[in-house]
């Protein structure tokens, strides 16, 4: 079986990061879906495509990978830059502002 170890982005239509902490192993699709001819659903006989399994560390996740015989690529995730504005979100409603505020 082949799996990929990876920490997932965060939501895009949300600023913050939950839920990016963890650790998730995912298992690649050993077979291609298919269409059902009669109703039109995708289906598959791969149930190891739904398992996804979390874990704190990447650590564990390799560990767990390794005791069970599973071959993982693990992904790095990319750095996120801080988005830090100088004097932050209150200089915006400032009263000692120096410049005219506008949109």
């Amino acid at each position: 079986m082949k799996a990929r170890i990876y920490r997932p982005a965060r939501n895009a239509m949300q600023s913050g990061t939950a839920r990016t902490r963890h650790w998730v192993l995912d298992f690649a699709p050993a077979s291609a879906r298919e269409v059902d001819p009669l109703m039109g659903w995708t289906s598959s006989s791969d149930t190891q495509s739904q398992v996804r399994l979390r874990f704190a560390t990447k650590e564990a996740a390799l560990e767990y990978a390794q005791a069970h015989g599973i071959d993982a690529q693990v992904f790095e995730p990319k750095p996120r830059k801080p988005n830090l504005r100088p004097r932050g979100y209150g200089e915006n409603f400032a009263t000692n502002r120096r410049e005219v505020w506008t949109h």
